[in-house]
């Protein structure tokens, strides 16, 4: 326990047992409920959980600029917060995929469409939300300049990844979306930490930027850019790794995939928003 605890980022902590057994009990019920349905897993699908990474990481700003109210506040620490929204998650794809919902029966969209709808909206709320709790000092110019490097850089480096090895095709947009989410957390944390003067929690990730800073480059571009780098080329490398996997095994390879892009685009958003609301 006492080295997961030095690998967790700092201030993570788990909530009181009463809390932790009400949401491990309805885990465990959401997972038994995708057991027994069994819903079609495509790379659309894995996509349209992409808000659901936004709203969790988005909640966690709430939780740590104090904007949650008391009773719900323990949902909503680390590494809570994204089992709870896992749980809403899950349970929103559960209810859609057993209920059937589809285009051609119900005139209504796809069961991606319709987790992707659910979780766009939830998302947009907590963001809102935080922006509120975060009026009027806002720091928007370097967040939202952190978002266009992310995905010019990500779009370069897919383009180039499914050129150079054809069968990273396979993973589609769910590869790119991991490529994205690591390219945006380690742009976001270059930013904060370079421009914004904010620090790095995650022990990993510090250790590799005290490492940059040490190196000549430090006093010219700063220690960001290593930080940047790797993630790069995690990315990639996870990317081609899995390829196999995915046209083997599509549905757990389209899901492992996934997970990869949300402990990449989790943090990064978490990041940006964090640095939108609140000072060093």
């Amino acid at each position: 326990m006492q080295v997961l605890a030095q690998l967790l980022p700092a201030g993570s902590a788990l909530p009181p047992i009463g809390y932790l057994l009400v949401l491990a009990v309805a885990f465990v019920a959401v997972a038994v409920s995708l057991r027994r349905i069994g819903p079609h897993v495509t790379d659309r699908v894995v996509v349209a959980f992409a808000p659901w990474m936004v709203l969790g990481s988005s909640c966690y700003v709430l939780y740590q600029a104090h904007g949650v109210p008391p009773v719900l506040r323990p949902f909503f620490g680390s590494p809570t917060v994204y089992l709870s929204v896992a749980t809403i998650a899950g349970a929103a794809w559960a209810a859609t995929a057993g209920a059937g919902l589809s285009a051609d029966r119900w005139r209504l969209p796809s069961v991606p469409g319709i987790v992707g709808l659910s979780g766009t909206t939830l998302a947009l709320v907590a963001v809102g939300w935080a922006l509120a709790v975060g009026a009027p000092g806002l720091t928007v110019a370097w967040p939202a300049l952190g978002i266009v490097i992310a995905v010019v850089l990500a779009a370069a480096v897919w383009g180039g990844l499914r050129r150079a090895v054809p069968k990273t095709q396979v993973t589609g947009a769910v590869g790119a979306l991991a490529v994205f989410g690591h390219t945006l957390d380690g742009v976001s944390t270059a930013v904060g930490l370079d421009v914004l003067g904010f620090g790095e929690r995650s022990p990993v990730s510090r250790a590799i930027i005290e490492f940059a800073a040490g190196l000549p480059t430090a006093e010219v571009i700063g220690a960001g850019w290593l930080f940047i780098l790797v993630k790069l080329v995690l990315a990639v490398l996870v990317v081609v790794f899995l390829s196999e996997y995915v046209r083997e095994e599509p549905a757990e390879g389209y899901l492992l995939l996934g997970a990869v892009a949300a402990v990449g685009l989790g943090p990064g958003a978490h990041n940006l928003l964090l640095f939108t609301i609140l000072t060093p």
